[in-house]
């Protein structure tokens, strides 16, 4: 009895070291999309991603018109 429960135990211990060689899983991990400041355009009101908006100071614009609009 005692041999069948070594060589289960050994079983799953070769098993798990097998599992872990090869990786795991097989479904491949995405990257986390990053956070990024949401700012809202001086003239519109409309929110665009920090990097993705034009800005004068402290003021965001939406886009060059806005920007040119503003008159700063």
């Amino acid at each position: 009895m005692s041999k069948l429960i070594f060589l289960l135990l050994l079983g799953l211990i070769a098993f798990l070291l097998f599992k872990g060689l090869r990786g795991g899983s097989r479904t491949p991990r995405r990257p986390r999309p990053r956070i990024e400041n949401m700012v809202a355009c001086a003239v519109c009101g409309v929110r665009v991603p920090e990097s993705e908006s034009l800005s004068r100071g402290d003021l965001h614009y939406c886009c060059e018109e806005h920007l040119k609009q503003s008159g700063r």
